[in-house]
């Protein structure tokens, strides 16, 4: 990148970068993810870094919020209320232990202080001989908000400060952050929903809300928490009278005002580094949100010696973690031929870090999410990735095209035959309609070994791919005529290997009928639907000899699917199939009819993340309640279940009017 264009790329960033802090700051409005929108930023950073000439005092990487909201009085800091620049992994990490090395011209050998970085609103507290008189928002840094009738009403905050072995000051100012439980946060959107108001997308958007009420009784109701982070003297001095962080600490919980007790003196970067790794693990197990730790030189001479740069000082960094998004770059879009033929539009990104994960491919799923989105070749967008869910594209930030990106069309034909691609009159997808095509060969035997089909251990793509690479298989019966001998002499597959892979085929050879009739991945059947046709035929061969008139009368199959199934079982071909499945001694276990229970007659649709247990799960435990578990959002939709990072179905059940329920909502349910 030559510097003119880095300077475009700059001018660009700090737009954008502004109006979302605007929007968040000012107006408590949120359209970009945190984790996203520190992705912008920690892109800025860095290309300043690499050319400092286009640091200038207004970018958002010198100043930290926007102005303060009319209809409190100001408070003037005495001292800039700064904010920690980012580390997002272990090289950024030792990255600021370097500049810190640079900047004090010797090797820093001391101890560091870790702590948990809440995620909620920061707050500047004043008391005066030991009695809390003012507390003030952030604002912009250097002036606030006078918010002290309403942290007044917040139990977590003392009104007067413990004196036992340790004085209070005559003058004591401390800083921290006020936050939302998760519990409360629930509890909160619930009663303003059933009252028609507007709910929150986070607590820590609900906190800043609830702080800012004009009416303190408001914020009387909400059990808001606080912990503080550091003392700071009247003049902005930071920590003048301790030696160390930690002892701040001390004297902070003697006094009476709560910390973090999670937080840590660690004597090494390698401990630093052990200690946001097991909090990463243990990000979703605490009733709050933190997305991160802090780390602190612990000696407070240090760090004062340290001083500040731009906005942050050099002595702290937040080290981040593994965001859910991330912005990155879409550097060609490419088409993928499923197990059914359907094309689906697959984004190549330069790969970003999400979940704990690298991210290089982004599903677009079909041309009305293309247009939807209006995402291009070359485009900057912001990735989402949720648990296990496969990374979608969640926003295109068109503000920062430059002209070269380009528009993507669906080909004609199919990428891997070149037959004629169709698609039918109602039907989103495209599809390829030759059930010879290669790629519908080896897309059916990799959708017929996953987990939610069959589910064989040990048996993924790799594997498959060397097996029909060799002859071996040609279609999914095949998988249950190998032999030992006939696989270990192949690459990568020693003797213990080949025993691993055939026992685990073994095992599948007894088989639910639901999860067979999904795992021969006919065109339409879902898991959901698999599941009312075996409940409604109870073996496989009343589904295979039913007609299409049968099938259309069970219950949620129309027209399309009905004509889809009796398609694919009068095929002489996959007649022929199921014969070597029997011939093998795969036994289809026979289903009775639909479980009854508290949830008959109700579909529920799952979307996020949930903390208590995985998506598969919650679907059991929904079918074993009588209930129907379904992928898709529809107006005949019961219940949507909302966990983290929800998606595009939270979107469509509002828009539908179907009622959305949270995780602990859906805990009560199964109960």
């Amino acid at each position: 990148m030559t510097k003119a264009e880095a300077l475009r790329r700059v001018e660009k960033l700090r737009a954008l970068i502004n109006h979302h802090r605007y929007l968040y700051h000012v107006l408590d409005r949120q359209e970009l993810s945190d984790e996203a929108l520190d992705s912008l930023k920690k892109e800025l950073f860095d290309l300043e870094q690499e050319y400092p000439e286009l640091i200038t005092p207004d970018s958002p990487t010198q100043r930290v919020a926007g102005e303060p909201l009319e209809g409190f009085s100001k408070v003037a800091h005495p001292g800039r209320m700064i904010s920690l620049n980012d580390a997002f992994n272990p090289h950024d990490l030792r990255d600021w232990r370097e500049r810190l090395d640079n900047f004090l011209g010797r090797t820093y050998d001391g101890s560091y202080y870790a702590d948990l970085k809440m995620d909620g609103l920061a707050i500047e507290l004043r008391y005066e001989k030991g009695i809390l008189v003012q507390a003030s928002t952030r604002g912009n840094g250097l002036i606030g908000e006078d918010v002290t009738q309403n942290i007044r009403t917040v139990e977590a905050v003392p009104l007067q400060l413990r004196e036992e072995e340790l004085a209070v000051p005559e003058t004591l100012l401390v800083r921290g952050e006020v936050f939302l439980n998760k519990k409360e946060f629930a509890r909160i959107n619930r009663e303003l929903e059933k009252t028609g108001q507007k709910t929150y997308a986070n607590p820590r958007n609900l906190a800043a809300g609830t702080i800012r009420q004009l009416d303190s009784k408001v914020t009387a109701g909400r059990k808001l928490s606080f912990y503080a982070y550091s003392i700071v003297g009247t003049d902005g001095a930071y920590g003048d009278t301790f030696a160390t962080h930690d002892a701040e600490y001390s004297a902070l919980r003697q006094w009476g005002i709560g910390t973090n007790p999670h937080g840590t003196v660690a004597g090494s970067i390698d401990d630093v580094l052990a200690f946001h790794a097991q909090w990463e693990r243990k990000r979703d197990a605490l009733n709050y949100e933190f997305d991160g730790v802090v780390i602190s030189v612990n000696d407070n001479d240090i760090y004062r010696r340290a001083g500040v740069i731009g906005k942050s000082p050099r002595g702290a960094v937040a080290f981040k973690f593994s965001p859910r998004s991330a912005q990155t770059i879409v550097e060609d879009i490419r088409v993928q031929v499923g197990r059914t033929g359907v094309l689906t539009p697959v984004a190549h990104l330069k790969p970003v870090h999400i979940g704990g994960t690298t991210v290089s491919r982004a599903t677009l799923h079909n041309m009305d999410e293309i247009d939807r989105l209006g995402v291009k070749i070359g485009d900057t967008v912001i990735v989402g990735r949720a648990g296990d869910v496969i990374p979608d594209i969640l926003k295109v930030l068109s503000e920062l095209r430059t002209g070269k990106e380009k528009s993507f069309h669906l080909p004609v034909k199919c990428p891997v035959c070149g037959t004629a691609i169709r698609k039918e009159s109602g039907q989103v997808a495209s599809y390829c309609p030759n059930t010879d095509c290669p790629a519908r060969q080896r897309e059916t035997i990799y959708h017929f070994i996953s987990r939610n089909a069959l589910n064989i251990d040990g048996v993924g793509p790799k594997i498959i791919d060397a097996l029909m690479d060799a002859g071996l298989v040609q279609d999914y019966a095949d998988l249950f005529t190998l032999k030992v001998q006939d696989i270990q002499n192949l690459d990568r597959f020693a003797e213990v290997s080949s025993n691993n892979v055939i026992e685990a085929i073994a095992q599948r050879k007894e088989v639910p009928l639901s999860r067979f009739i999904y795992a021969l991945g006919i065109m339409h059947v879902g898991e959901e639907t698999a599941r009312v046709l075996a409940q409604h035929f109870h073996t496989l061969d009343g589904l295979a000899e039913a007609s299409q008139e049968e099938l259309t009368a069970v219950e949620d199959v129309g027209p399309v699917v009905a004509a889809s199934i009796a398609e694919w079982f009068s095929r002489p071909y996959h007649k022929k199939l199921l014969r070597k499945f029997q011939h093998a001694g795969v036994k289809i276990l026979p289903e009775k009819g639909a479980t009854k229970g508290k949830f008959s007659g109700k579909t529920f649709v799952v979307t996020g993340s949930l903390d208590s247990m995985s998506r598969e799960e919650a679907h059991q435990r929904i079918r074993s309640l009588g209930g129907k578990a379904a992928s898709s959002v529809s107006k005949d939709t019961s219940y949507v279940v909302a966990g983290a990072e929800p998606g595009s179905k939270y979107d469509k059940a509002k828009k539908l009017g179907v009622k959305v329920i949270d995780e602990n909502e859906f805990l009560e349910m199964i109960r």
